[in-house]
């Protein structure tokens, strides 16, 4: 189990997936902060000084804070689309990559039979 578990690990996928979820992390929270930071006091002021974070119902004990949760949407909107601009231009620069012409490839090595009688044919010259 423990060879089983060693040669998991130390796939290329499984480090590539962990890179990907610690930069997706970091992502998260630059995304959050543009959100909470810039973007919702915008809409904010646009919507006559709305404060989403402070939206919310009560209803009995319960205090419903539905301005976390438009908050937490646009929060995942901006996420996808910035993601979609990201997986867009990287997949125009592969076709862009694909369309290049490819370099003409090195001639073969000839077959050591041939290179031999080249060999024999150049001391009979000779």
């Amino acid at each position: 189990m423990m060879k089983e578990f060693k040669e998991f690990i130390s796939r290329g996928n499984v480090m590539d997936m962990a890179v990907g979820i610690i930069i997706g992390g970091a992502f998260t929270a630059i995304v959050s902060s543009l959100v909470a930071d810039i973007i919702t006091p915008i809409i904010g002021m646009l919507m006559g000084g709305v404060d989403f974070s402070s939206l919310a119902v009560t209803v009995g004990s319960a205090n419903l804070t539905y301005g976390n949760f438009i908050q937490a949407i646009i929060n995942f909107l901006l996420v996808a689309w910035v993601l979609f601009m990201i997986v867009k231009a990287m997949n125009k620069m592969k076709r862009k990559e694909e369309e290049k012409p490819a370099e003409p490839e090195a001639p073969a090595e000839p077959p050591e039979d041939i290179v031999l009688l080249r060999e024999i044919r150049d001391s009979l010259k000779k």
